[in-house]
């Protein structure tokens, strides 16, 4: 029962964003990863999978449940409280499934392990009440992400908060600069290799698993790769920490000279760079609001594409 009740209401969510596939079209491709219409996931052989380093073993089907998401080392985090291990019935869905259970997460959501408790409470007020949105409404994980925080309880949303934020943020996501990277597909909301050879990064940012196997069998600690343009990160720097001549505002002020953030204002270090480009560009074209973005908004106004993946190119590359 608690499987199909799932499945109905994700396929509504589907159906919500399958009406939505021509919106958000201007927004970069590569930030706001789609998958394809009509692209399906392999069906379950039954084959228990395994990972290195764990003793557990899941099937395909286990490894999908929104609900129950693999555990594969419950003893390096601590014990998971329901809404995060399990979820709820109908659509508050297992916050561990996506950001996964240490809380580091992939590139189409968040990593949200060291995120202030009170940031995390205040984005889920501002994804229930419509303030925070995504420049690409056709996304599901933005929607899954909306549809959670409308049907999560407030006490759910406190306990997943607490939880995240006592984790700690690990390396995660190595950032290389340059100027060819392989050509490209998008399977399962991230972009994965072809095989057919190489292209020119252009004003890109490519994020995408180290081992792909791994990453698709929800395993925590197989991490990910973000090919950035060359001197995009020293651009950035210049960015983050000067303003470049009142371009912007200096990231260090509020965010702390190490990124590390300050209060309740979240830290960026090490964070997935195609994260942060889909912030700056939904603050900068009024879909994400909320909260403290006000103060964002003078940042981002003049910040252009390229700005935005130099800045997140030079967060990303420094120690969480």
């Amino acid at each position: 029962m608690r499987m199909c009740l799932g499945r109905l209401v994700l396929a509504a969510i589907v159906s919500m964003v399958a009406g939505n596939l021509a919106a958000g079209e201007d927004a970069p491709p590569w930030a706001y990863v789609a998958n394809p219409p009509g692209l399906t996931p392999p069906a379950d052989d039954g084959i228990p999978r395994r990972v290195p380093g764990s003793t557990h073993a899941f099937t395909l089907t286990q490894i999908r449940d929104l609900y129950s998401p693999p555990d594969w080392r419950p003893t390096e985090h601590p014990p998971m409280p329901r809404v995060v291990g399990q979820g709820r019935n109908p659509g508050v869905y297992a916050c561990g499934y996506c950001h996964l259970p240490n809380g580091l997460g992939r590139p189409e959501n968040a990593s949200v392990a060291g995120l202030p408790t009170a940031y995390i409470v205040q984005q889920m007020v501002d994804f229930k009440s419509g303030a925070r949105k995504s420049s690409a409404p056709h996304l599901l994980p933005q929607a899954l992400m909306m549809g959670v925080a409308a049907a999560a309880s407030d006490e759910e949303v406190r306990t997943a908060a607490a939880y995240f934020s006592n984790l700690k943020l690990k390396p995660w996501i190595k950032v290389i600069e340059t100027d060819v990277v392989a050509k490209t597909q998008v399977m399962g909301w991230m972009l994965v290799e072809t095989g057919a050879g190489t292209e020119p990064i252009g004003q890109r940012i490519i994020e995408m698993p180290q081992n792909l196997e791994r990453t698709e069998l929800r395993d925590d600690t197989s991490g990910f790769i973000a090919y950035v343009p060359t001197g995009s990160i020293r651009q950035g720097e210049v960015l983050v920490t000067t303003g470049a001549d009142g371009k912007t505002v200096p990231c260090t002020i509020c965010h702390g000279l190490d990124l590390r953030g300050i209060g309740p204002i979240p830290p960026l270090a090490g964070r997935s760079p195609s994260y942060i480009v889909r912030q700056l560009y939904d603050i900068q074209h009024g879909t994400r609001n909320g909260a403290w973005v006000e103060l964002m908004k003078p940042a981002v106004a003049q910040l252009t594409l390229e700005d935005m993946i130099a800045i997140s190119a030079y967060t990303a590359s420094r120690a969480p």
